[in-house]
């Protein structure tokens, strides 16, 4: 069995010109150059990184099915590399689904679907894309090593997030697309976020990684802020507002000490959790979930 204590793990904040794919891809590629260069072993692209975030009816024309020429370039430059790209999918009968690949080696190693599509704010997510039903993590080479993908607003879903953490993730890789508007009233999304990242970083004890888009060309107000922390909730990379490559060493040995001193997931009491939402169904009038379901 390979085991990696120490991962080096790094965030290619770009600023993704919307509907550009030879543009974007040309972009990723240079940064995944640049990242082998440092060896890094895990490297994250923001929320639809090789389309921009183009919500609307061009959604059609931009999707790519997984065996596209592009991912699979990529995943070719990739190496050993783990390397996760967001992308508009074409997925199974003709649904458009807001996705996040794995590539490595040549292969697609793992798609993570958008569960929690946005909706609110000026946001019409729902509109143009089919949500995600399973939520699913991938084994790195030292299998300790659990990494769990979600999308931007499937973080404001708590549930998911809970769900995570109880599913065995030990890095959560959260790509997002953020702009300072997005959110009505008073909300603040730098604020927003940092109060998110950190939370979950320490309630859970995994290593986040938060990857947003640089401010740059796009016409959408991005603020940048990508980052990366550790088990016990500090920040201990950050990027700016404008495009750069961020990289820091995270260690499972904090991991092992951050969830022994706070046994979130140990307390998760998974039973009782189950039973009361499966109360609160039967209260509503929710037909029960059948049993027979994926493992």
């Amino acid at each position: 069995m390979s085991r990696k204590d120490t991962l080096r793990v790094a965030i290619a904040q770009i600023d993704c010109e919307l509907g550009n794919l030879e543009t974007n891809f040309q972009k990723h590629l240079d940064y995944i150059q640049q990242a082998r260069k440092e060896g890094v072993d895990v490297l994250l692209f923001p929320e639809l990184s090789l389309t921009g975030y183009a919500i609307g009816p061009q959604t059609v024309d931009m999707s790519l099915d997984r065996n596209d020429p592009h991912l699979l370039e990529l995943a070719r430059a990739a190496g050993p590399m783990w390397t996760l790209v967001g992308f508009m999918e074409e997925g199974v009968a003709a649904q458009f689904h807001n996705s996040q690949v794995a590539l490595r080696s040549g292969n697609v190693a793992f798609i993570h679907r958008k569960l929690n599509l946005a909706t609110y704010g000026r946001l019409e997510e729902g509109k143009h894309f089919a949500e995600g039903r399973y939520y699913e993590s991938f084994q790195l080479d030292d299998p300790r090593w659990n990494a769990g993908t979600l999308i931007c607003s499937d973080a404001w879903n708590p549930a998911l997030v809970h769900l995570a953490a109880v599913h065995g993730t030990t890095l959560l890789l959260l790509p997002i697309a953020s702009t300072n508007s997005a959110v009505d009233g008073d909300f603040f999304n730098p604020h927003g976020w940092a109060v998110t990242s950190e939370f979950y970083a320490m309630i859970y004890g995994f290593p986040v990684c938060m990857a947003n888009h640089a401010s740059g060309v796009s016409g959408l107000d991005f603020w940048g802020g990508s980052r990366i922390l550790n088990p016990y909730g500090t920040v201990v990379a950050e990027a700016g507002e404008k495009e750069e490559l961020v990289a820091a060493d995270i260690l499972y040995e904090d991991v092992k000490r951050a969830r022994y001193r706070l046994p979130t997931i140990r307390d998760s009491n998974l039973d009782m959790v189950l039973r009361e939402l499966q109360r609160l169904s039967r209260r509503i009038g929710i037909p029960e979930v059948s049993r027979e379901l994926p493992e």
